[in-house]
Parts: C-alpha cells; structure tokens; sequence
C-alpha cells in the first residue's frame, strides 16, 4: 500500500508549512477547506501517487500542524496564494521550460485559493480543479454587508467577523465540533442554511447526529481533534475575518477570466453548490478553459471524503487530459 509520509517545508512565501504527500511525478497540490486539514485528502494521495503524481497536502496557513500568524491581517488571500505558489516553488517538481508548475485542486476555502493561485499566477499552474465552490468574479461591493443584508446577523460568515468568540464555540468541544459539522452538512444530513437563530450559536444548526454517516468514522473524528490539539480554530476563523480586505486587495483583478485548464466538482445535496447554481452555469464567462462540471448525485459538502472513488476519477481524467 502506498504510503503517506509527512515533513515541514519552507515555502518561498516564507511560511514553514506541514506536508502531507505521496509519489513521484508531476505535482498536485491539494487545498483543504474548513474546518479540514491534509487529512481531508488521505483517500486523494494515494490514489494520485499510484497513479503516477506526486500528490501533496498541505495543512494551509493558519491550520493542524502548519499554523501561523497572530495577526488577523496576515490571512488574506495574498497571503493564502502566496503560501500555495510558494510551495510549488519550493516543492519543484514539475518543470516546465524552467518553470515549476502544478495542477492545483481545492475543496471549500481551498477552492477559492486555488482559483486565485490560477487567476493570478497562470505560469505556475497547469491546470486547477475546484470542488464545492465556484470561482465567484470579483463583487462590486465589499461582501460582508451584502451577506448581512441578505442572511442576517447570524449567517455564519457574518458571525465570524466577531473577535474571539466564534473560535471559542469551535474550540470548546472539537470532537463535538467535527461531528455536528462533518455530518450535518453531508449527504446524509438535514442541509441546514448556518443561520444561527437569535440568541444562539451558530453550532446550533448542526445537531449532534445520532450516528455517524457511512463516510465518517471515530477514528477520522479522532484524527482531525488531535491534528487541532496546538493550533485550534483562531487561524481558520480568521481567514473570514479578512473577507472584506480581500475584496479591497484584489481590485486588480476585478472579473479577470481565469485561464489555465479547469475543473469543477460537487455534489447535488451540497448547500454551498446548490445555493450557486446560478454562479455555476455562468462559470465559463470568466472560466473559458472550463473543460468539464461533475454533480455527485446524493453528495453533500465534504466532496472528496464522501465520494473518494468518484472524485478520485474525475481527477485523473483530468490530470490525463492535459
């Protein structure tokens, strides 16, 4: 069985980051999501590196064993991209005409640094794969006051704006924390909007499930609290907390298209996906290199962990037509 090692590298973005990787070949690189980790790709690496790539899985800025910045303001999405191409820097093992360059796939949060990491540095990707969430062209107006306007005060993205407390939830009881959120926004959960109703948290609209989904085990429950034992949720929160300050940041590239080859994955029964259809049918406008939309019927959120095999071969297929 193909083995997954782990080591500490520099990035040239100056972050030392955890790795998780497996095979030789050309580089993959794999963009986790929140509230995830490099674990959230175990079933990827493998299957890549048989296949003949060199698949690597970063715990990003912030996350698990890489963690990161006091400062609030060091998790923009400069800061993100940053880390991935600096990594593919010093990774370096796919060359092209002197360049190093990767397919870089994201999931979630990691979805939109990968677009970003495509959208801004085209010379370092080959191609990028986006699961969940859709490359969205930059807005006319700073997000967070649109999200307000349009969810309320409790919308979870809303919510994390606030210092401190939201990580307090999280962090009080992790495993109780990965249960609530692993299952309720799977397939197998009820699709709640994360809208926390007045006067209450936001972990309120994910109930503790009365059993784990057939994807989830406690021994992956287990795996992701220990992987946030010294890290906690103070870095991932705070990459919400800079949405507005990416906004402001990326007006040079207001509704740039995004170039290199693509790839869109999700699942049917994911709210974030489905509350974008719309985003999603009008990709190519700004993603004309689209080659193909996969929907997993039945599939919730967590994309690559509750349909691996599906996943697995919609990323090769892709990986092989390039």
């Amino acid at each position: 069985m193909t083995e997954i090692t782990h080591r500490s590298v520099q990035s040239e973005s100056g972050l030392r980051m955890h790795v998780a990787e497996a095979g030789e070949g050309p580089l993959v690189l794999l963009l986790h999501g929140f509230p995830e980790c490099w674990y959230s790709w175990r079933h990827q690496l493998t299957a890549l590196a048989e296949a003949g790539f060199h698949a690597v899985a970063p715990d990003q800025r912030g996350y698990a064993r890489t963690g990161g910045p006091a400062e609030t303001d060091q998790y923009t999405i400069l800061h993100l991209a940053g880390d991935a191409v600096g990594l593919i820097d010093a990774l370096g093992a796919d060359r092209d005409h002197g360049a190093n360059r990767a397919v870089v796939v994201g999931h979630d949060w990691g979805a939109p640094v990968a677009w970003a990491v495509a959208q801004m540095r085209p010379d370092k990707v080959r191609g990028v794969v986006g699961m969940s969430v859709p490359h969205r062209p930059r807005s006319s107006r700073p997000p967070v006051e649109s999200m307000r306007r349009l969810f309320g005060d409790g919308f979870y993205m809303v919510r994390f704006q606030q210092p401190d407390a939201p990580e307090a939830e999280l962090d009080r009881d992790r495993a109780a924390t990965f249960r609530r959120m692993l299952a309720g926004m799977s397939g197998d959960g009820p699709a709640p909007p994360l809208i926390a109703p007045e006067g209450g948290a936001f972990l309120d609209t994910l109930p503790e499930p009365e059993k784990l989904p057939g994807w989830l085990t406690d021994a992956d429950i287990a795996a992701y609290v220990e992987e946030y034992a010294e890290s906690g949720f103070t870095g991932p929160i705070n990459w919400y907390r800079n949405l507005d300050r990416n906004w402001e940041l990326t007006a040079a590239w207001h509704r740039a298209p995004i170039g290199p080859p693509a790839l869109y994955i999700a699942g049917d029964r994911d709210i974030v996906a489905v509350g974008a259809r719309n985003v999603i049918d009008s990709m190519t406008d700004f993603v004309p290199n689209l080659r193909d939309t996969v929907w997993l019927p039945g599939c919730g959120h967590w994309t690559q962990q509750e349909r691996p095999a599906e996943v697995n071969e919609a990323i090769l297929a892709f990986l092989h037509a390039l």
